[in-house]
């Protein structure tokens, strides 16, 4: 079972690069961040063409995100992170596919930081970690997976001394981000490949990507019972190397499920 996760910067503006990696490599699940467009607005119809099905929760402008399917039936669960009704953001998807726990996140930037931003961010993975902690409670294969918006470690950035004041990089992301490890969830990137530089986004300015100067901020965090069936892991680099392509690369597992 490949499970991969895509931030696509507006799933519109982007759709031929989606279509191309679908088509090129077939993942069974996907999940997608950023899709910028309201839920009526959503290409279900070319997305069903490539042979997949698909649930979203969309927000005009902003934010959005989206599970993909191929092979298997999407049962979903939640559209909403528990712990504020208040937030009308749309940063959180969750449904089972294949018998795997599949939650699909966007978590804020949180730049500038300190100030609102950063307070929502941290408030966030909050609600993150305590919804987490349910999931790893009832003891089945769970995946969390999408745009964290947090280098965990010094690995995880290009010159990461230039991102000390950064809300990606600051010691309360990074904090929060183990905490949430720590509750009992695997790094699958990291639990494969512990010591590699490994970038998932590169920045559309200063030839970034050519530099490789990038950062690690889409993970795959795994409960034991997703972990064990760990197979393969990796970064289709190349795929933001292609004309009008995301900023950040599609990354992607292997479980053998």
């Amino acid at each position: 079972m490949k499970i991969a996760t895509y931030n696509v910067n507006g799933v519109n503006g982007r759709l031929p690069v989606l279509l191309r990696w679908l088509n090129e490599t077939k993942p069974d699940v996907v999940c997608l961040q950023e899709l910028k467009a309201p839920q009526e607005k959503f290409p279900e119809a070319a997305i069903n063409e490539a042979g997949y099905q698909a649930i979203w929760h969309g927000q005009k402008s902003w934010n959005g995100v989206a599970i993909l399917s191929r092979t298997h039936e999407i049962k979903e669960l939640r559209r909403v992170l528990p712990g504020d009704p208040e937030d009308a953001n749309s940063r959180y998807i969750e449904a089972i596919v294949n018998n795997v726990v599949i939650g699909c996140l966007y978590l804020p930037n949180g730049n500038p930081a300190p100030g609102a931003k950063f307070d929502y961010k941290l408030a966030w993975f909050k609600r993150l970690q305590q919804h987490a902690a349910t999931l790893l409670a009832h003891k089945v294969p769970v995946v969390l997976t999408g745009d964290y918006n947090v280098m965990p470690t010094e690995l995880d950035v290009y010159k990461p001394e230039r991102w000390v004041d950064d809300a990606l990089f600051r010691p309360e992301t990074r904090q929060a981000f183990k905490q949430l490890v720590d509750q009992g969830w695997t790094d699958a990137i990291r639990k494969l490949y512990p010591k590699e530089t490994i970038y998932t986004f590169w920045d559309y300015f200063r030839n970034a990507y050519g530099r490789n100067a990038g950062l690690r901020i889409d993970h795959f965090l795994l409960s034991p019972q997703a972990a064990k069936h760990l197979q393969a892991a990796g970064v289709d680099k190349e795929v933001r190397g292609w004309e009008k392509s995301s900023d950040h690369a599609p990354v992607w597992i292997e479980l053998s499920i």
